[in-house]
């Protein structure tokens, strides 16, 4: 009995439980400032295919954008979660903070600003936000103004959880794969892989975003999931394909709380059904791995040509994947 209820603990601190209506006005809040930080780095990276160049990435803090180039070298920046400060770091050793706490958009973003001007940075962005509707401006925006520290948090955690799991998954693909990195646009934690074909040209259609920034991120036929703290209780995973093959969404997934939403046009699995869960890892591995094979088998993709054995190296603790089909 003990030793059930040290598993339960630690599950539940892997796998923290975080009802999204409990945090929203601080999600959307948080979200505005992913998109300032998220925009300088669009400002000052080279492009690479599908806006790769945009995103931020899961830390042991909270979310970075990595190192960045600027005329004097390079600098990064990172929301630290954990201290609740917001980190602007130059290869020069000069730095400067960002208090994260109860603050309008608006001040966010001037304070963000003029931080990079005392660090010699110059940045100019498009100073309002893509993919959200109404889109404020960011400089007049206090409407968005919630910090809740311990939400943060715990949505940061969420975030590890299925950043680990989604870096294994990602590990048995060895054809075109994207990073596991957090997209501002929708403020979801995404991973993509690529059959290698061109795709139809992408309709657009995102609110208040141009339809070619749709174009070059869709360019390729792919399969991409991850993870988006909307869509149930307390966020949910979510598996799509571009474009999507004829008998994608009758394709039998798992796990049984896994379903195809029509609305949504893509597969989607609560939160709250991978963390109640004996095995929470194995669930959610067992979600992403079958809506892939349904992308995969139903578009026809050169699987033998594509994936791998991530322990092919690995002889004396072989183990295949067990979603793959003989």
């Amino acid at each position: 009995m003990a030793e059930t209820i040290r598993k339960e603990i630690a599950s539940s601190r892997r796998w923290p439980r975080l009802l999204v209506e409990e945090w929203t006005a601080t999600r959307d809040t948080v979200h505005m400032w992913t998109q300032i930080i998220g925009k300088i780095r669009l400002a000052r990276a080279p492009m690479i295919n599908h806006w790769w160049q945009v995103t931020l990435y899961v830390s042991p803090r909270g979310l970075t954008t990595s190192a960045m180039p600027y005329e004097a070298g390079v600098f990064d920046i990172e929301f630290d979660f954990n201290e609740h400060r917001l980190h602007i770091r130059t290869s020069d050793g000069d730095a400067r903070q960002v208090a994260l706490e109860p603050k309008p958009v608006g001040d966010f973003y001037a304070e963000t600003m003029g931080a990079l001007d005392e660090l010699g940075i110059a940045v100019q962005i498009q100073a309002k936000p893509n993919e959200v509707d109404p889109a404020i401006p960011f400089a007049d925006d206090y409407e968005h103004a919630s910090y809740d520290r311990d939400a943060v948090h715990l949505f940061w955690r969420q975030l590890v959880a299925a950043h680990r799991v989604m870096s294994e998954f990602r590990s048995y693909f060895t054809g075109k794969v994207s990073p596991v990195h957090f997209f501002w646009g929708a403020m979801d934690l995404a991973c993509t892989r690529f059959s290698g074909r061109t795709a139809p040209k992408h309709p657009g259609g995102a609110p208040n975003c141009g339809d070619w920034v749709m174009v070059e991120g869709y360019s390729r036929e792919l399969s991409s999931c991850g993870f988006w703290p909307g869509g149930s209780e307390e966020g949910a995973f979510y598996a799509y394909a571009y474009p999507e093959p004829d008998g994608f969404a009758d394709y039998p997934v798992g796990p049984r709380h896994a379903f195809y939403s029509v609305d949504n046009g893509q597969f989607l699995l609560p939160y709250e059904a991978v963390r109640t869960a004996a095995d929470p890892e194995r669930t959610l591995l067992e979600f992403l791995h079958t809506t892939y094979q349904a992308a995969a088998e139903r578009g026809k993709w050169d699987r033998a040509a594509l994936e791998c054995d991530p322990h092919r190296w690995d002889q004396k603790q072989r183990t295949l994947n067990p979603w793959r089909e003989s």
